[in-house]
């Protein structure tokens, strides 16, 4: 889960395998397809359990999603050519290119996308449909995000928290607690941008100190290679993670093609004042 930038643009389907074999206006290919070049991630989003339609008008956002500086901006297309008016540069820098109106609610992503893998389909459809009852227009179905072992897959953006294995209930918490500004430790996957061996050293920082605020833990630094080292900040106090790459058996089903790994720590140390120096 590596992306920082992010392009979401309002497609009702049907959906390509890959979001960056999708067909249509050729604003809307040429966007995704730029996209990807310029290090920002597109997705293709839908309202839950809604007929199909025909489009434009769309509606877009861009996103920065990494570090404390997060925010997401957002307009409603009537032409998919006006796609190309995106700074996708500046986007992929972090810089707010003001294409569109500030966001200040979150933007909630279910992977629904069958045709990448049947589990998303089966675990996210229904659970985009409960959480949008709930949470209303903040909802959207999305394309693949990463992770389809773990469907039913959540992305709570602007910070890009992902939460994996997720039912109902569970949902409903992690959405709540980000409408509050905190995570829950219960099936969060980490938050992209960040190596995966820094997201399972900053959930065992959260766990030993009970700090949730979504911005209150922060990886200093990753070092190593299996095993990792990481230095960690949370609470006013610093750690030492040792994180080693570990196989994973299973996944959610035989459609699965994720990567069957995982990253165990191995040693989480309090660091005194000496050894800050």
């Amino acid at each position: 889960m590596k992306p920082r930038a992010w392009l979401l643009v309002e497609h009702p389907g049907p959906w390509p395998e890959r979001v960056e074999e999708i067909t249509g206006p050729q604003g809307l290919v040429d966007a995704i397809g730029a996209a990807p070049a310029a290090g920002v991630r597109p997705q293709l989003i839908r309202r839950p359990g809604r007929g199909r339609r025909a489009t434009p008008p769309v509606r877009v956002y861009i996103g920065w999603s990494y570090g404390s500086d997060v925010w997401i901006e957002t307009r409603e297309l009537d032409d998919h050519g006006q796609l190309a008016e995106i700074d996708f540069a500046a986007l992929a820098a972090g810089r707010r290119p003001g294409w569109g109106e500030s966001v200040e609610e979150p933007v909630l992503l279910v992977c629904t996308h069958g045709r990448r893998n049947a589990c998303c389909a089966r675990t996210g459809a229904p659970l985009a449909r409960r959480l949008a009852s709930r949470f209303g227009a903040l909802v959207w179905e999305t394309t693949h995000v990463g992770g389809d072992r773990y469907a039913a897959n959540l992305v709570c953006l602007p910070h890009a928290v992902y939460y994996g294995n997720l039912g109902p209930d569970e949902a409903e918490t992690a959405v709540s607690a980000y409408l509050n500004g905190e995570v829950v430790l219960d099936n969060l996957r980490g938050r992209a941008g960040t190596p995966e061996p820094a997201q399972a050293a900053e959930h065992a920082v959260r766990t030993r100190t009970g700090v949730l605020d979504v911005a209150g833990v922060t990886v200093e630094t990753l070092s190593g290679a299996s095993p990792h080292t990481a230095v960690v900040s949370a609470g006013g106090k610093r750690y030492r993670v040792v994180v080693e790459r570990a196989e994973e058996p299973g996944g959610c089903g035989p459609e699965c093609r994720e990567r069957l790994q995982t990253h165990l720590v191995t040693d989480l140390t309090l660091l005194n004042e000496a050894a800050l120096v």
